[in-house]
C-alpha cells in the first residue's frame, strides 16, 4: 500500500479513499471505508484514459459482472459501482466497482517475501483456483484473468482478483480511433500459433501459475528472450523444483495439445478431494505470510481518512510533507529502472481489411536509470510493509514488453516509407506499476516477434501478436465513413505470430455480453469436441419467456411433457423437442403435474382439482374443492405429501365456528371462537374419489400444516411434518427431536408416533419398504429399525456439516451433505462405497441428488452447479453452470438448480432455463 496522491480521487459513491492498494495495467486499486457503516472496501477504478475509451467501458463493466455472477466461495461479492468520484471537470466519467476487503497477498508479493509454497499450499492454491475455473468453464467460457497478481492469498483459502483479459492485462493502451491494446502477460502454445483459447487454455495458466509457486521461476524462463514464444510453444517445461507428487498434474496442465489437458475438475479433485476449503481447515499458510497478511490487516484497519486542505479540498499529502500520511504509508525513493531494447523488427503492410490507423504522434518517455546504479526498480512512491526488504534488481523485462515495439504502418495502398535503421524500442515499463500488482515476475522473459508471413500488422506495430477480437456488449453503431468500414473491437495482443487474426466470435469471455460479428469473412470454425469433466452439449435448450411469471412447479408427464406451472399459467413442453405445445391460465399456481391414467395430466390448483389434455392443455375434469369437500367449508389444500399410482396425499385446513356453552345463571356469555380444523387426505386421481381422511393437528398460522410422505408400505404410510409448520406448543413439546407418525394405508387411521434417537424435526429423513429409516443426526447418517426405534449403524460426517435427504436405489443408498459431499453407503451396513466432493464452494443446503433411469449417472444440484456422478463409483462425470443473462446489464440469476431425470435424459433447471442433457 502506499498514501494517496494528488490526483487521485477521495469518494466512490459513498466510500472514502484511505489509501492506495496496488495498480495495474488498466485499474488502479484503493482501499476504501464506507464512513456510515464502517466497512472496508476494495475500490478497483479505471484509469481515466481508458475509462474515456468506450470499447474499455463495457469490458470493464462486463468482467465486473462476471466477478457478481461468481460471487461466493474464492471470489469475494461486488458492493457497489458506477460512483462518482471527484474527478477533473474535463476529464472522463468514473469508471469502478467495489468488493468486499479480504486481508490477502497477492501471489508474486507471497513469493517474494517467503519463496516457493509447500506442497499443501499449492494443492490448497490450485485446487480453489480450479474450483473457480470448473465453475467458469462448466458454463461454456473461458476466463483469461489468471496472473500472479489476480491471484491472492487470503488466511482461508485463495481468492481471485480479475474476471478477464483486462483485469489480468500486462499491459493497456488507448489508441487512436477508439482502439484498445491489451497485451496479456501469459500465453499458451495455441495463442502462440495463433489458434483460438478454450477451457484448456485457462489449464495452461493454471499450470505456469502453480509451477511459479512451487519453484519461485517458471518453466519456460532459460534461453534468449527473443525464443520465448518458440520455447514455450515447442519446448517441454522443467519441473524439477516441483514437488514429485505434484509433477505429473502441472505437467498434463502443460500440455501443448490442448486436448491432453486435463478439465478444471479434475485438477481440484487431483489437488484436494475434499475440496480446498476442507483442505485448508486449520491455517495453509506458511508462518510469514501468515504474519504478512494480519499485518496488512492490521494497516488497514487503522487507516484513517486523510484530512483534506480547503482550499482544494485534496489530502494535504506530498512527498514534501511526509508527516501529513501514516507512517506505515511512507514513500520510499527510487529510480525507474532501464527497460531492455526489444529487437528491430522488418515492418510489413497490413491486411486490406484492417483498420487505417492514424499518423503516428510522439510519446513522452519517462526517464530511464543507468544500469548498474545500484536501483532496485521500487516505486519512489512505493509503501514497504516494515521489516520487509526493497525488491531485488530485475534481470528481465516486464512481461508488459512481451508485445513488440508501436509503431504504426501506414494506410492500405500506401506507398511503404523508407527503411530508416532500427525500429523504436518498446516503451520502458512505468515504474509506478509494480510488478505484483498485475502479473509479478514475467513468466518469461520478453520475446520480439517476427512479422507474419502475409506482413500483417495489429495496432502496436508489427510483430504486435495476434489480434484475439473478443465478444463486446451491445453499443451503438458508429456513423459510417472512409475511415471506420468495420466495428471497433477491443483487441488482445499476445506475442505470437504477428498479426494473425482470430476470428471474433470463436471466443466466448464470460459475463462479456452478446457474441460480436467476425472480424474476417472466415467461416466460423467448427465446435471443440468436449473436454473431459465439461457437460455434453444438451438436446435441447427452453427459455421460458420473460414476459411471464416465473416457473413456480415443474414435473415430467409420462416421459412425455414437461409441465411447467407459474402464477399465471401452466404450460407443457414437449420432452423430444423441447418446444412449448400449449399453456392454459385455469391451472396457474398448479401443483407439480401428475400422470391420471394414460391420457390426463393431473394438477392441483388453489381451488380446484384439473385434468387436462396431454395435447392442447383444455380442461378435461374440473373438481372443486367446495364441491368435493362440501362437508369441509373454505378448505384450503396444503401442498402434496406425495404421491403413488394413482394415490395422492395431502393436508387441508377450514375454520369452524365453536359455540360458547351457555353461562351459569348471572355470568356473562363467552364469545364464540374461531378454530382452525385441519385433516390428512388421500384422493383417487382415476377414480375422482376421496378414499379417506383423518383429523390431525392443526399447523402454525394460517393452519394447514405440511407434510411430507418418507416412505410407502404395504400396510402404511409414514410421514414427517415440515418443521416451518409445527405449532410453538409442538415445538416445546418436542424438546429438539423430531418425530413420523404412521397412518394406515387403507382407513387414514393414525397408528403410532415415534422419534428416532437426537433426529431433529427438521433432520433429513427417508425411509424403505423393508423397514430400514435412514436419517440425519447432529453431523452423522444413522439407520434404525422403523417400527422399534433400534439403531442399526453410523456413517460420520464432515465436521461442521449435516446431511441432506438421501436417496435409495438398490443396495445402495446416495448420501449429500453440506459440505458439498456427495457418496453412497451399503444399505445393509452402512460401509462407505465411496464419497467425493462437487468442487463448489460449502454454501446453502446440501445438494438435492436425483438418478437416471438406469441407476448409472447421479445428478446433484445445489444453488452453484449441476454435477454429474457415476453411481458406481463416483467417478465425476461433467458439471454445468448457466450464469444466466449474458447481458452486462441484464438481472442476476440466483435460483438454485433442479433436476429431473427421464429415460436417459437428466432436466436441468435453473429458474427460467431448462437444458435436456444426455445421461447413461
Amino acid at each position: 500500500m502506499e498514501a494517496l496522491r494528488q490526483d487521485d480521487p477521495r469518494r466512490f459513491g459513498r466510500f472514502t479513499a484511505l489509501a492506495r492498494f496496488d495498480e495495474g495495467a488498466s485499474a488502479v486499486r484503493y482501499v476504501a471505508r464506507d464512513t456510515a457503516s464502517g466497512e472496508v472496501a476494495l475500490i478497483t477504478a479505471a484509469r481515466p484514459e481508458l475509462a474515456a475509451v468506450p470499447v474499455f467501458r463495457r469490458r470493464f463493466l462486463a468482467e465486473a459482472r462476471t466477478a457478481e455472477r461468481l460471487a461466493g466461495g474464492w471470489v469475494s461479492p461486488p458492493l457497489d459501482s458506477d460512483g462518482k468520484p471527484e474527478t477533473p471537470a474535463d476529464g472522463p466519467d468514473p469508471l469502478w466497482t467495489a468488493a468486499g476487503y479480504v486481508p490477502a497477498l497477492p501471489l508474486a508479493e507471497a513469493i517474494g517475501i517467503t519463496g516457493p509454497l509447500p506442497e499443501r499450499a499449492l494443492r490448497i492454491l490450485g485446487a480453489g483456483i480450479a474450483e473457480i475455473l470448473s465453475r467458469v468453464h462448466a458454463a461454456g467460457s473461458v476466463l483469461q484473468g489468471l496472473a500472479p497478481g489476480t491471484v491472492l492469498l487470503a488466511v482461508d483459502g485463495p481468492r481471485l482478483a480479475a474476471f478477464g483479459p483486462l483485469g489480468a492485462a500486462a499491459s493497456a493502451e488507448a489508441g487512436p480511433g477508439g482502439q484498445l491494446s491489451v497485451r496479456l502477460g501469459y500465453l499458451t502454445p495455441e495463442q502462440i500459433e495463433g489458434r483460438e483459447v478454450s477451457a484448456a487454455s485457462d489449464l495452461f495458466v493454471l499450470g505456469l501459475l502453480l509451477a511459479y509457486a512451487a519453484t519461485g521461476t517458471t518453466p519456460f524462463t532459460d534461453g534468449p528472450a527473443e525464443e520465448a514464444a518458440r520455447r514455450i510453444g515447442g519446448d517441454e517445461p522443467e519441473l524439477d523444483g516441483v514437488p514429485e507428487a505434484l509433477r505429473e498434474l502441472i505437467a498434463s496442465c502443460l500440455a501443448k495439445d490442448p486436448d491432453r489437458r486435463p478439465a478444471a475438475g479434475t485438477v481440484a479433485a487431483e489437488l484436494a478431494l475434499e475440496g480446498a476449503a476442507g483442505l485448508a481447515r486449520g491455517g495453509w499458510l506458511p508462518e510469514r505470510l501468515a504474519e504478512a497478511v494480519a499485518e496488512q490487516e492490521a494497516r488497514v484497519l487503522a487507516l484513517e481518512a486523510p484530512e483534506e486542505t480547503a482550499e482544494t479540498g485534496r489530502t494535504a499529502v506530498t512527498p514534501e510533507a511526509p508527516g501529513a500520511m501514516d507512517k506505515s504509508l511512507q514513500p520510499v525513493p527510487a529510480k525507474a529502472p532501464e527497460p531492455e531494447d526489444a529487437r528491430p523488427v522488418e515492418a510489413s503492410a497490413p491486411p486490406e481489411d484492417a483498420p487505417a490507423p492514424p499518423a503516428e504522434t510522439s510519446e513522452a518517455r519517462p526517464p530511464a536509470a543507468s544500469a548498474g546504479d545500484g536501483d532496485t526498480g521500487e516505486d519512489r512512491g512505493a509503501t514497504r510493509s516494515p521489516g520487509t526488504a526493497s525488491r531485488p534488481p530485475r534481470t528481465d523485462r516486464a512481461t508488459t514488453q512481451l508485445a513488440v515495439p508501436r509503431e504504426l504502418t501506414a494506410p492500405p495502398g500506401a506507398a511503404p516509407a523508407p527503411a530508416a535503421g532500427p525500429m523504436p524500442t518498446a516503451p520502458p515499463v512505468d515504474p509506478r506499476q509494480p510488478a505484483s500488482a498485475h502479473g509479478g515476475p514475467a513468466p518469461y522473459p520478453a520475446a520480439t516477434l517476427p512479422a507474419g508471413a502475409a506482413g500483417a500488422t495489429g495496432f502496436g506495430g508489427p510483430g504486435g501478436g495476434p489480434m484475439v477480437s473478443l465478444p463486446l456488449p451491445p453499443a451503438p453503431a458508429p456513423s459510417p465513413g472512409p475511415a471506420a468500414s468495420r466495428r471497433t473491437l477491443l483487441t488482445i495482443a499476445a506475442a505470437a505470430v504477428g498479426g494473425l487474426v482470430v476470428g471474433g466470435g470463436a471466443v466466448a469471455a464470460l459475463g462479456s455480453g452478446d457474441t460480436a460479428a467476425a472480424t474476417d469473412d472466415k467461416p466460423a470454425p467448427k465446435p471443440r469436441r468436449t473436454l473431459p469433466g465439461q457437460a455434453p452439449e444438451p438436446r435441447w435448450v427452453y427459455a421460458h419467456p420473460a414476459s411471464e411469471s416465473s416457473p413456480l412447479t415443474t414435473a415430467v408427464w409420462r416421459d412425455e411433457l414437461l409441465v411447467v406451472t407459474s402464477e399465471s399459467q401452466a404450460s407443457a413442453v414437449d420432452l423430444r423437442t423441447g418446444k412449448r405445445l400449449w399453456q392454459r391460465a385455469d391451472a396457474a399456481k398448479g401443483q407439480a403435474a401428475l400422470a391420471a391414467g394414460a391420457d390426463l395430466v393431473f394438477v392441483a390448483s388453489p381451488t380446484a382439482f384439473l385434468w387436462l389434455s396431454p395435447k392442447n392443455g383444455k380442461v378435461l375434469h374440473r373438481v372443486r374443492y367446495t364441491d368435493a369437500f362440501a362437508d369441509l367449508p373454505g378448505l384450503t389444500v396444503g401442498r402434496l405429501a406425495g404421491n403413488s399410482g394413482p394415490v395422492i396425499w395431502f393436508t387441508g385446513s377450514h375454520t369452524v365456528t365453536v359455540k360458547a356453552p351457555k353461562p351459569k345463571k348471572g355470568k356473562k356469555k363467552a364469545e364464540d371462537k374461531e378454530v382452525v380444523r385441519a385433516h390428512f387426505f388421500a384422493y383417487d386421481i382415476v377414480r375422482r374419489e376421496e378414499l379417506w381422511r383423518t383429523p390431525v393437528p392443526a399447523g402454525r398460522a394460517p393452519g394447514t400444516p405440511a407434510y411430507r410422505v418418507v416412505v410407502e408400505r404395504s400396510a402404511d404410510v409414514l410421514v414427517r411434518q415440515d418443521s416451518t409448520t409445527l405449532t410453538a406448543a409442538e415445538v416445546k413439546a418436542a424438546k429438539g427431536k423430531g418425530s413420523l407418525r404412521s397412518f394406515d394405508q387403507k382407513t387414514g387411521k393414525l397408528l403410532w408416533t415415534k422419534q428416532y434417537g437426537a433426529a431433529s424435526p427438521a433432520a433429513a429423513t427417508v425411509g424403505d419398504e423393508d423397514g430400514t429409516l435412514y436419517t440425519a443426526v447432529g453431523t452423522d447418517l444413522e439407520a434404525f429399525e422403523t417400527d422399534t426405534t433400534k439403531p442399526l449403524w453410523r456413517v460420520e460426517g464432515s465436521d461442521g456439516s449435516v446431511f441432506g435427504t438421501p436417496l435409495i436405489a438398490g443396495p445402495l443408498i446416495h448420501t449429500t451433505e453440506r459440505s458439498r459431499l456427495v457418496g453412497a453407503v451399503e444399505r445393509e451396513s452402512g460401509r462407505l462405497v465411496w464419497r467425493r466432493s462437487t468442487e463448489v464452494p460449502g454454501i446453502g443446503n446440501a445438494p438435492s441428488l436425483a438418478l437416471s433411469a438406469s441407476e448409472k449417472t447421479l445428478i446433484a444440484s445445489d444453488a452453484v452447479q449441476v454435477t454429474a456422478f457415476s453411481a458406481a463409483d463416483g467417478e465425476r462425470l461433467w458439471k454445468f453452470q448457466d450464469i444466466g443473462s449474458a447481458d452486462p446489464k441484464g438481472a442476476t440469476v440466483s435460483a438454485s438448480y433442479r433436476a429431473l431425470t427421464v429415460g436417459e435424459t437428466v432436466i436441468v433447471q435453473r429458474d427460467r432455463s431448462f437444458y435436456a442433457f444426455p445421461v447413461a
